[in-house]
């Protein structure tokens, strides 16, 4: 897969054919060639999963300071 269908996986997708990719190597049973094929999809799975979580991070981020900077909210976040 090219860069650019990478960028089209959703985190789950990308996910759980990393752990396919995974299991395969641990099974072993691959020639040198496979092996590293497989080693270098699960790289590009890998950055393809820390994208979404750094995403993710950085929505939960934006909407904690924007929470803390609506007026009011330190005294509803006190009597909760």
């Amino acid at each position: 897969m090219s860069g650019n269908v990478d960028e089209a996986l959703g985190y789950e997708q990308a996910r759980d054919e990393l752990i396919e990719v995974v299991r395969r190597l641990e099974a072993g049973g691959t020639t040198l060639e496979e092996s590293l094929a497989l080693w270098e999809r699960g790289e590009e799975l890998a950055k393809v999963c820390r994208r979404w979580l750094e995403g993710a991070r950085a929505r939960l981020d934006a909407a904690l300071a924007e929470g803390a900077a609506e007026p009011g909210a330190e005294a509803r976040a006190d009597q909760e």
